[in-house]
């Protein structure tokens, strides 16, 4: 099971994605925001705290432009959020980078792009290979 949240800026994109990843069977968990003006952070901290703490596979996290979003996500221990904007960097983030956190621009996306970026990174694993395995544990080494 994935999780999906945003804030005010990125929740009509939201909204189109559960739809489109209900259409394909897929199980998600919208955390919110409603609509309301809100501020992002308390949005990616309480979807990358799940991701984290195992709760949930993946997580995708949407606002205006994904900036905040992912300085935000990024701040959870545990968490390799990437924003993207095109299909190749989303794939690249689960292959190369283990991304379990895809941050998305709501004001900066076309809805079909949005959802192709969406599908890429969804169904992208990680490669497992020596290289990348030894740059994220360096990521994780950050942490500490």
């Amino acid at each position: 099971m994935i999780a999906i949240a945003s804030d005010h800026g990125g929740y009509a994109l939201k909204q189109e994605l559960l739809a489109h990843l209900a259409q394909q069977g897929m199980a998600v968990e919208d955390l919110g925001c409603q609509g309301e003006r809100t501020d992002y952070p308390q949005y990616a901290e309480k979807l990358c705290r799940a991701v984290a703490q195992g709760k949930y596979e993946r997580g995708i996290l949407v606002c205006g432009t994904g900036i905040g979003m992912s300085i935000a996500a990024n701040k959870v221990h545990g968490i390799r959020a990437a924003l993207c904007g095109d299909c190749y960097s989303a794939r690249m983030a689960r292959e190369h980078n283990d991304a379990n956190v895809l941050c998305l621009g709501g004001r900066v996306l076309g809805t079909e792009l949005a959802k192709q970026i969406t599908d890429a990174y969804l169904a992208a694993g990680f490669s497992n290979g020596e290289s990348h395995i030894r740059r994220i544990a360096m990521i994780k080494d950050l942490e500490s």
